[in-house]
């Protein structure tokens, strides 16, 4: 018998983590790397070289593969339907993945769809930003009273902003003026007043079967993702599942297949806003590798397959997962023996990756009963591996 072959395009962590979830199905991998170093192309055995947004290169690697899919948003979308008008099958497709791509997209078909979002529009220019504040300081005095300038307002790239990058916090006209120097269109949002931000995970098939993981609380340090939490704590059980049925929806509405991101705002009055949209395994949802019964990275790999889903129920209440990011101790290996010893429970995913200040090179996941103490050991570890927790 054959087994199939996923073409993925992207070298990163994702992929690394995605290959590793299709080794026990027996499906093979065959990935296109920027570089020989990349996370996933130390462990892939088919690795070309090359890059993404050159058409030749993705045709010649798509050659022998019987299902595109990705770790990144970033291929060109006039590629994904040239590689589909030559009879290989992209998931998600191109009509999918431009709403993850591009942010203006996004935000015009979810208001189609009624889905709430915040305040936005796409601004000409920084004299443009101050209008669009204006606005929603006029909008506040006629529901709330009071007056304000509108500011601050959250800017954004249109395309190509990950982890707090392409991403500005303004407070007037002259703070505004960065984004625009990119010369690609800039988006608009107001600053939502949120209690926390939360994501919904959920992973859809070709013939439309989906399944949803349990929304999780998201903690951010500095733009990039710290901190997760399976399931939110104190989320009420209605708001949750309003939460998961949204992002289901989503997913069919804009035809994802494979594993959809939705992040999320939970508002002071309650509400459940859309932040961003990946479709691709995502930061949110590393905590199901060791706490569901079926990862968001085996459903992945089942979904482009169109095999049956998995279940994505938790195998514990609480799981934790922590990233770890470089700091100035680069010998992370010496730190497994405190690590491991202090708690032989814990889960810990490196990434194969030079360590460097600030850049995300593995997560660790904890599990148990008590919230407190979940916490607590993937605190610890993650810094202890990072150095800033030396006992």
């Amino acid at each position: 018998m054959t087994f199939p072959v996923v073409g993925m395009v992207g070298g990163g962590q994702l992929a690394r983590m995605t290959h590793e979830a299709g080794i026990p199905l027996g499906i093979r991998f065959k990935l296109l790397s920027e570089t020989p170093q990349e996370s996933a192309a130390q462990v892939v055995s088919e690795v070309v070289i090359g890059d993404h947004r050159d058409l030749e290169t993705l045709r010649a690697f798509a050659r022998g593969c019987d299902v595109i899919t990705f770790d990144h948003e970033h291929v060109p979308i006039e590629h994904l339907r040239a590689l589909e008008a030559d009879g290989i099958p992209v998931r998600p497709g191109p009509d999918a993945l431009v709403h993850a791509q591009d942010k203006g997209v996004m935000r015009a078909r979810l208001d189609a769809l009624g889905v709430p979002c915040p305040r936005h529009r796409i601004v000409a220019d920084p004299a443009d930003v101050v209008r669009f504040a204006a606005e929603g300081a006029a909008e506040r005095a006629a529901e709330a009273g009071g007056q304000d300038d509108g500011f601050p307002v959250i800017l954004k790239t249109v395309r190509g902003g990950y982890d707090g990058k392409g991403v500005w916090v303004v407070h007037n006209a002259r703070e505004a003026a960065e984004p625009f120097r990119a010369g690609v269109p800039v988006l608009a949002e107001e600053k939502v007043d949120f209690v926390r931000e939360l994501a919904a995970n959920v992973v859809r098939s070709p013939h439309g079967q989906a399944v949803a993981y349990p929304v999780v609380e998201s903690r951010q340090v500095d733009g990039v993702c710290d901190t997760v939490i399976a399931p939110a704590p104190e989320l009420p059980e209605a708001r949750a599942l309003a939460a998961e049925e949204m992002a289901l929806r989503i997913a069919k509405e804009l035809g994802v297949v494979g594993h959809l991101a939705v992040e999320l705002f939970e508002t002071r009055d309650g509400r459940i806003l859309v932040n961003e949209l990946a479709m691709r395994p995502h930061n949110s949802g590393h905590w199901t590798q060791d706490g569901a019964i079926t990862s968001q990275f085996a459903n992945h790999v089942r979904a482009v397959l169109d095999l049956p889903l998995g279940d994505p129920r938790p195998r514990a209440k609480w799981t934790v997962m922590a990233n770890v990011l470089g700091g100035d101790y680069p010998d992370m290996y010496s730190a497994y023996l405190h690590c491991m010893a202090r708690d032989p429970q814990l889960k810990i995913h490196m990434y194969g990756k030079d360590v460097k200040p600030g850049r995300k090179v593995g997560h660790v996941n904890t599990y148990g009963d008590d919230l407190g103490d979940v916490l607590e050991r993937a605190r610890h570890a993650a810094g202890y591996l990072r150095g800033t927790i030396t006992e």
